[in-house]
């Protein structure tokens, strides 16, 4: 059986500062996200942490923020790795760590689901990993679509981060699918 790692890619601190912030719906995410941290622990998956760094912004490496947010279960002996684009296998050291430790599915959760999340996803997709993408373990933000004045809900991106991934890229599930498991 292929070993597996569970990466919570970018939820630090640098988030709440940013003007977009938005808690609506936040602790049950975070609820969500340590219930499927605890059923990777369960069953001995690797939990991989990646944090996004950007100088001059919340972002920057050499401020405070960026740092696994409080109330994420982060325990001693989770590996961690910093990126600097949107993806978190191509400038991190993360895809040889995971060539390294034999790592060949990847199940995907964390801050935000239509950018780094999905783009980690399509990358490792490309890679050859097998990839699963819990979306209700992931988190977004509304965002307003410049030309048209459109505003897409976190709901609409999700689905739509469903829809595009779903099939071509990741198998899709949810926290449920590994909580029932280890109940």
């Amino acid at each position: 059986m292929a070993q597996t790692a569970l990466l919570v890619i970018d939820v630090q601190d640098s988030f709440l500062h940013m003007p977009y912030w938005d808690d609506t719906g936040f602790d049950d995410y975070l609820e969500r996200l340590n219930r499927l941290i605890a059923s990777a622990r369960a069953r001995n998956w690797r939990v991989v942490h990646i944090l996004h760094e950007r100088a001059g912004s919340p972002f920057d490496p050499a401020g405070p923020l960026v740092r696994t947010m409080a109330g994420v279960d982060r325990r001693e002996g989770d590996a961690e790795f910093r990126k600097r684009v949107h993806n978190a296998l191509t400038d991190s050291g993360l895809h040889q760590w995971l060539q390294e430790q034999g790592i060949a599915k990847l199940v995907i959760a964390g801050l935000r689901t239509e950018q780094c999340c999905e783009t980690s996803t399509r990358v490792a997709s490309d890679l050859g990993y097998e990839v699963v993408f819990v979306t209700d373990a992931t988190h977004t933000f509304p965002m307003r679509h410049k030309g048209s004045g459109t505003v897409f809900d976190a709901d609409a991106l999700k689905l739509k981060t469903e829809l595009v991934l779903e099939d071509r890229f990741a198998r899709i599930a949810s926290v449920a699918d590994y909580a029932a498991a280890t109940a």
